[in-house]
C-alpha cells in the first residue's frame, strides 16, 4: 500500500486553524507546499445523511459558555502577539459547506490558498459571514474566479460527494479536532504541534523546544479546540 503524503486538517471556522495557517505560509512555505489541505467542517443535514449512509458520525462536540469565554480571550492574545486585531462575527444558523465546498472550486483552479487566505481575512479580521454566498462570490471574484460556481458549490451533487469523502477521511484518520496534522503514523493536534509536524516532514529530529511555539518567547501557549468547538461563541465584532 502506498504511503500516504503527510497532511492537514483545517476549518475556515476555527481561529486556532488560522493562526496554524499563518505560521505555516509565513514560517514552514516549503512545508505548506508539501503537504496535502483537506478541508473540514460541521456537516448540514444533507451532507450528515451521506455521512451516517457510510456509518460515520463525526466527533463534534458542543462547548461550554467558560470555554467559550475563554476562546474569545485566547484567541484575541494569540492575535495580537502576531500584530494582528481578531474580530468575532456572529454565526446565526450557518452553513458551513457553502464556504468549504467553494474552497474545492478553487482548489481545482490552483487558487486554494489564495481562497483560503481571502476567507480567513474575511471571517476574522473584517467581521464578515463566510457562510453568506454573497460574501463567498465576492471572495471569488477577487480571485478571477467564477463568482456562481463558488459561491453554489454547496449545490453541485459532485463537489458534495468530494466534500463528503473529505469528511470520511478525517473520520479514518483519527481526527477529534482542527487543526490536525498527520505524517505516516504520527498525528498532532493543535496549533501549538505545528513545529514538531514541520520537523517530521523535513526529515529532521524534533529539538527539546520543538513544541513550543514561536510565540512561547511571549509566553503564548496556543490551546487547541475540539472540532467543531467555537460553536455558538458569543459576542460579535471588535
Amino acid at each position: 500500500m502506498a504511503r500516504k503524503p503527510p497532511r492537514w486538517y483545517f476549518s475556515l471556522r476555527s481561529p486556532y486553524s488560522w493562526f496554524a495557517y499563518l505560521d505555516l505560509m509565513g514560517r514552514y512555505p516549503d512545508v505548506a507546499d508539501a503537504i496535502e489541505w483537506i478541508p473540514f467542517w460541521e456537516p448540514d443535514e444533507q451532507t450528515q445523511a451521506l455521512l451516517e449512509k457510510e456509518g460515520v458520525r463525526l466527533p463534534i462536540v458542543e462547548m461550554s459558555r467558560a470555554k467559550n469565554f475563554y476562546i474569545l480571550q485566547d484567541a484575541r492574545r494569540l492575535a495580537e502577539a502576531r500584530g494582528l486585531a481578531v474580530t468575532w462575527p456572529v454565526d446565526r444558523a450557518p452553513n458551513w459547506e457553502i464556504g468549504h465546498l467553494g474552497y474545492l472550486v478553487a482548489e481545482d483552479a490552483g487558487l486554494g490558498r489564495e481562497y483560503v487566505a481571502l476567507a480567513y481575512r474575511a471571517r476574522w479580521q473584517q467581521c464578515r459571514d463566510i457562510t453568506d454566498r454573497t460574501v463567498i462570490a465576492e471572495i471569488a471574484a477577487e480571485l478571477g474566479l467564477d463568482a456562481a460556481s463558488v459561491a453554489g458549490a454547496s449545490d453541485d451533487p459532485e463537489l458534495r460527494r468530494r466534500g463528503t469523502e473529505a469528511l470520511i477521511r478525517s473520520y479514518k484518520d483519527g481526527l477529534f479536532g482542527v487543526p490536525f496534522f498527520i505524517h505516516g503514523h504520527d498525528k498532532y493536534f493543535g496549533a501549538d504541534r505545528l513545529r514538531t509536524f514541520v520537523a517530521k516532514v523535513r526529515g529532521q529530529e524534533p529539538g527539546p523546544d520543538t513544541e513550543l511555539t514561536w510565540l512561547d518567547e511571549a509566553g503564548l501557549v496556543p490551546e487547541p479546540i475540539p472540532a467543531g468547538g467555537d460553536a455558538g461563541h458569543a459576542g460579535g465584532c471588535g
